[in-house]
């Protein structure tokens, strides 16, 4: 353990107000260097969806006092860009995690003890729903207790700017600045929370902004349907989506079956091997309720509520899991065929999302703007075209997150399963399943299939070998993979393309992230996680069969895990 390290560790031994559940768990912690080091070594980072990290005692962890340091920072930047900002003040939400209503406490404490009103949620609500508040309350910023789909273990923090979007990195990077400037974490002082609550600084709210927000919501209908005509089974995998899923639904005259189990708010997840609809154990207790009452779709959100996974029936009546692309290939093409823009139509997605998007749009005549990963850039982008010549049309990322219309400026789960909804009844009085309006599109662009390999690697020593990984790719030429030629190779490190040996620049912001593309429409991507110790390897093919797909898949995953393994 190096002597800054060291350091670090007995200043938190020598602070005397130290929590007892954290001072017990550092006490035992001195007898394990390893895991003492891997808790103090490094400073939480802001990554892809702000700080994320294992609950704990060190500043490698989540804790109450990592919290205070990052809202006084926070806010610190919020002060230096809003000068009126006691008069807009901050909206903080949370989930249903360990520690989440406390650490929006001690949030709300720091804030609202420099005299900044705070909007704080009765009880948890969804990241969505904290975007929109941002905007309908006009606060110059907002906070999200949440680690989205992480395991039990995590926890973590997310800021908004005054337009309900995650901050990019230009400005996050003025937040971390903040952060860094602050050296005594344990000597921020604040006011009790019930007494910042008295003094009406912090101000409790729920079914007002609620009413406002699904209002809201319920504009994104395109065509009047059935509804009767078909049956979904509803799981927020007990997290946010709880609090309105199944009445939003409802109420708009949809029959819907929740999982009674998952209802319950658990920060353990007690029922789940993990919270995240990507995975398909997450709909064990959906495909049991779904087999039961005969459901055409089954729909599950993760712990926050902006991602949204389903499983429809096919025709022998099995349930089928569907990645992002092809619900995000689903809602487009609907989108495309049925609402009517008022402006010049933009769709937004990632550049780790299918091409299936680009062959939907080029016949729709949609303009297809693609990011970076992460929704906070759609939501930059959203931002740019307001008031101009052209208007949102849609937004998704192949990692389960969709937006229809951008009053929310973030993955919104409500806004994703009420149009999902919509579009499984309008097929179903066709005669169709989502799956045969899957295989449909499949006929007419080609079948666009893509696989996601994640390479957990933890700890310092993990960090250390996935860059090693990163750099290798990046310095080591390829000119193919699994017999697939490729045709350029794009370095969004070093903002590079090289195309047949000429090198051009890329415009769009630096970012760890290496992708070849294929002859075929197909690419592969790699690129650290930002928010878990993770390497992800984005596949993306395009063939002329299912089949053939799956196998070339196969092949192009072997062949880079292979030279991973390689890799020392």
């Amino acid at each position: 353990m190096d002597k800054k390290t060291l350091a670090k560790v007995q200043e938190w031994l020598d602070y005397s107000n130290l929590d007892e559940t954290l001072k017990k768990e550092l006490v035992a912690l001195q007898n394990d260097e390893e895991a003492l080091n891997d808790a103090f070594y490094q400073d939480i980072a802001f990554g892809t969806g702000g700080l994320r990290g294992i609950l704990g005692v060190g500043t490698n962890r989540m804790n109450i006092y990592i919290v205070r340091k990052a809202t006084l920072g926070f806010l610190n930047y919020m002060i230096k860009k809003y000068p009126n900002i006691k008069q807009m003040g901050v909206a903080i939400s949370y989930d249903c995690r360990k520690n989440s209503y406390l650490f929006a406490k001690a949030a709300s404490e720091v804030i609202a003890s420099a005299k900044v009103p705070v909007y704080l949620y009765t009880s948890m609500r969804s990241t969505p729903q904290l975007s929109f508040t941002v905007r309908y309350l006009g606060c110059a910023g907002g906070i999200m207790i949440t680690a989205s789909h992480n395991p039990p273990i995590y926890n973590g923090y997310k800021i908004y700017d005054d337009q309900g979007c995650q901050l990019v990195p230009t400005l996050a990077d003025k937040v971390i600045d903040e952060i860094n400037q602050i050296t005594k974490m344990f000597e921020i002082k604040t006011e009790a929370f019930t007494k910042l609550c008295n003094d009406g600084l912090i101000k409790m709210i729920d079914q007002t902004v609620d009413e406002a927000y699904l209002a809201k919501v319920k504009e994104i209908k395109i065509n009047d349907v059935l509804k009767k005509n078909i049956k979904i089974v509803y799981t927020p995998l007990h997290g946010t989506g709880s609090t309105h899923m199944v009445n939003l639904l409802t109420s708009c005259g949809y029959e819907v079956y929740p999982v009674e189990e998952q209802m319950v708010p658990d920060g353990n997840f007690t029922t789940l091997k993990s919270p995240n609809p990507e995975e398909a154990s997450a709909f064990e207790y959906a495909i049991k309720k779904g087999q039961e009452i005969d459901a055409d779709i089954l729909i599950a959100t993760d712990p926050d509520a902006d991602r949204m996974g389903i499983a429809a029936k096919n025709n022998k009546g099995e349930y089928v899991l569907l990645t992002g692309n092809q619900t995000g290939a689903i809602l487009l093409d609907y989108l495309g065929k049925y609402r009517k823009p008022e402006k010049k139509p933009v769709v937004f997605n990632t550049i780790v999302t299918s091409n299936f998007a680009k062959a939907i749009c080029e016949k729709y005549h949609l303009k297809l703007v693609q990011t970076l990963t992460g929704f906070k850039y759609i939501g930059e982008q959203a931002a740019l075209i307001e008031n101009t010549d052209q208007e949102f049309f849609f937004g998704y990322e192949e990692s389960y997150g969709y937006v229809i219309k951008d009053f929310v400026r973030d993955k919104d789960s409500f806004q994703a399963s009420l149009l999902l909804a919509e579009v499984a009844s309008f097929y179903k009085a066709q005669g169709k399943t989502l799956i045969n309006v899957l295989d449909d599109l499949f006929e007419e662009y080609g079948y666009y299939l893509e696989g996601v390999c994640n390479i957990t690697l933890t700890g310092v020593e993990g960090s250390q070998k996935i860059d090693r990984i990163m750099r290798h790719f990046q310095t080591t030429p390829l000119s193919s993979m699994a017999g697939c030629h490729i045709k350029s190779f794009e370095d969004y490190d070093k903002l590079i393309k090289l195309e047949n040996g000429i090198k051009s620049s890329l415009t769009l912001p630096q970012s760890f992230v290496l992708k070849y593309i294929f002859d075929n429409d197909g690419w592969v991507a790699l690129r650290p996680s930002g928010t878990e110790p993770k390497l992800k390897i984005y596949i993306a093919i395009k063939a002329n069969s299912y089949e053939a797909a799956q196998n070339l898949i196969a092949k192009i995953k072997n062949e880079i895990l292979t030279i991973i393994d390689n890799i020392k």
